[in-house]
């Protein structure tokens, strides 16, 4: 009886410090792979994200509207990592500026995700020295003149020279990060809407703001204000594959 006890004793000991050996482990490896993955995603969690954004496109209709589903599936993704480090504190309003098409369509579009539903959608500015009808150079660089791409983060109003202004602080080092310094921000311009369109080939443009129409610029900036998040889009492979937000 002794041998017997002294046997399942062992047994039972070995299978706790197998135990113990494969908590260590994962322990460990979890530790140790969580400051390399803070954007990084799962083959798995990328099509699940896909299939998530595939779906409100649809649902919302924001192909009928002239929504590039790139530019949605990419403002969607980025959102969720976002949102899961914390830095938008208005979550479910997503804006997205798509500037793969030309400034004479309402690019600009507003939804909110939690309700389906587009809140707006409107025309936008690109800069002054990213192209005429269609952006197409895009630069971070100071008195450049140019749209930045990228993900932003709206901030606080304050009343300037265009009236009430929106902060907004671009969120991606070297593609978008100095806005502040540039004072990129979200303001109203005569240069935009059917008016402006009707005697001019294409939408007036900025020294490098997301301009949107006078009419609704207060609607659009209360709408935004406060840490929603903001994206512009442009199939550019530069941007694309530079990314963090996007790639990790």
């Amino acid at each position: 009886m002794r041998v017997l006890s002294r046997l399942i004793s062992s047994i039972g000991l070995g299978v706790l410090l197998m135990f113990g050996q494969v908590i260590h482990a994962a322990v460990t490896h979890e530790a140790s792979a969580t400051p390399v993955s803070i954007f990084r995603t799962t083959a798995s969690a990328e099509s699940a994200l896909a299939l998530e954004s595939n779906m409100l496109y649809d649902e919302m209709s924001l192909g009928e509207k002239g929504l590039a589903k790139k530019a949605f599936e990419y403002a969607y993704r980025g959102y969720k990592n976002l949102l899961n480090l914390r830095l938008i504190s208005r979550q479910n309003i997503i804006s997205v500026i798509d500037f793969s098409q030309s400034s004479k369509n309402k690019r600009l579009y507003i939804v909110d995700i939690e309700n389906k539903e587009i809140l707006m959608n409107t025309f936008v500015a690109h800069g002054r020295n990213s192209g005429k009808e269609f952006a197409t150079s895009f630069s971070n660089s100071m008195s450049s003149l140019k749209s930045s791409l990228g993900f932003y983060v709206t901030r606080d109003t304050y009343f300037g020279e265009h009236g009430l202004s929106l902060r907004i602080d671009g969120l991606e080092k070297g593609i978008n990060d100095n806005a502040e310094k540039r004072a990129v921000v979200i303001h109203g311009a005569d240069y935009l809407g059917d008016n402006y369109l009707s005697g001019n080939p294409f939408s007036g443009r900025s020294w490098g703001c997301p301009a949107v129409p006078s009419q609704q610029s207060s609607q659009i900036i209360n709408m935004i204000k406060d840490g929603t998040v903001m994206f512009i889009y442009h199939p550019s492979q530069q941007y694309l594959s530079k990314s963090r937000i996007l790639n990790g």
